[in-house]
């Protein structure tokens, strides 16, 4: 069952007063506050787990009163899906910015391959996806929130890119959901498991990452790259070596 508020009416009321009397934010409504419940909630989840942390536990480190905590998040499911979402909006923002690119596809893929895998491989994704893993036995509505509102809209966002190469003629693709699954698996060949289950203790470096990505792009444009892609790159290469 969520742990849910104990009878906080009265504190409630009496923050809604003295907000009104001061001309603060109304209750509920203070981004400095939402944010100072949200730090205290990161640090609990992070050194206790989803399952272990209690609002108790998080209303202590946020520095914060039961009311005050109850005001802003019914449950430490809520309060564990908001900050998941900050998370995910700092850390992914503007990702997907590299795909508005089509002049060279080959260079585009692997200038995203590269984001991908170093933003899937950070520490701190490592630490939300594990945590998550570990509260979807009990809350399996959870993890199915988390993969719809991150990697399956990441997912759908590669598609699009995809089928506008496909309408260029650059690919040819007979399912492009299974091809944009093989193309993230190709740029991280390995290395997200390896993080994961921490067999893999710091992050990849640069030319690893680098050799990676470059070869996983390469694979997926031989198995559905068009003699027009061909064609186009090889027109790249007569140019590139005209200027040496």
């Amino acid at each position: 069952m969520d742990e849910t508020a104990p009878d906080v009416e009265n504190e409630q009321c009496d923050d809604l007063l003295d907000t009104i009397r001061r001309g603060r934010p109304a209750a509920g409504q203070d981004p400095v506050k939402r944010s100072q419940i949200i730090d205290g909630a990161r640090r609990v989840f992070i050194d206790k787990g989803f399952e272990a942390a209690s609002m108790n536990d998080i209303t202590r480190e946020a520095g914060v009163s039961k009311g005050t905590i109850y005001v802003y998040f019914a449950n430490k499911e809520e309060l564990f899906e908001a900050l998941i979402e900050e998370e995910r909006g700092t850390i992914f923002k503007n990702m997907y910015d590299v795909l508005d690119h089509t002049d060279d596809l080959r260079k585009t893929l692997v200038k995203f391959g590269k984001v991908l895998a170093f933003k899937i491989t950070s520490a701190k994704v490592i630490q939300a996806q594990r945590t998550v893993i570990g509260a979807c036995d009990r809350i399996p509505e959870l993890g199915a929130r988390f993969f719809e509102r991150g990697p399956k809209r990441g997912h759908d966002k590669l598609m699009v890119f995809l089928n506008a190469a496909i309408e260029r003629g650059m690919l040819r693709i007979d399912d492009v959901d299974l091809a944009a699954y093989q193309f993230t698996d190709l740029c991280l060949a390995g290395l997200f498991r390896q993080c994961i289950f921490a067999y893999r203790t710091k992050a990849p470096s640069q030319e690893e990452v680098d050799h990676i990505v470059s070869s996983g792009v390469s694979v997926f444009l031989k198995a559905y790259g068009t003699e027009s892609l061909a064609a186009e790159e090889s027109h790249q290469m007569i140019a590139l070596e005209a200027k040496r």
